[in-house]
């Protein structure tokens, strides 16, 4: 530390404490850029693809074991189409639009699915899909769509 000359060591707390200060304010906007979401993804995969917009979400793998989470925009009274098939495993789909996980549909072994979801209010809405153990050969897609 350097303290000579007028004023030297009050000089030298004012830089500390504007670094300190750009530092926090840094990581502030770096968190907010970044966001915080509810949920996270985790998984291990194989041959896996998948792609998210604000209005499609798809995974499509040869072997899947955890979790995915998409995030879509709803426009209001929104409709969200899916469609999805499994060969081995089982996995259950759970949606989040207003701050509550409820599910979805579940698929296991051979099964596929084909519907859609209703009345949903304008936001964002969260897509998890949650596996038990391992999963194979599956194709999952969400689409929003105007009523």
């Amino acid at each position: 530390m350097i303290c000579s000359g007028p004023g030297g060591k009050e000089e030298y707390i004012m830089k500390r404490k504007r670094i300190i200060g750009i530092m926090v304010v840094t990581l502030l906007l770096a968190a907010m850029v970044t966001g915080c979401s509810k949920y996270r993804s985790k998984y291990f995969a194989v041959g896996f693809a998948h792609t998210n917009t604000s209005g499609t979400a798809l995974m499509s793998f040869y072997k899947f074991d955890g979790r995915m989470v998409f995030t879509l925009k709803n426009k209001q009274d929104g409709v969200i189409e899916y469609n999805g098939e499994l060969m081995k495993g089982s996995l259950t789909v759970y949606y989040d639009c207003d701050g509550s996980k409820v599910e979805l549909f579940k698929l296991s072994a051979g099964e596929s699915v084909n519907s859609k979801l209703e009345n949903l209010p304008k936001g964002e809405m969260y897509i998890i899909v949650d596996t038990d153990g391992e999963c194979e050969n599956g194709d999952i897609e969400f689409r929003v769509k105007k009523k």
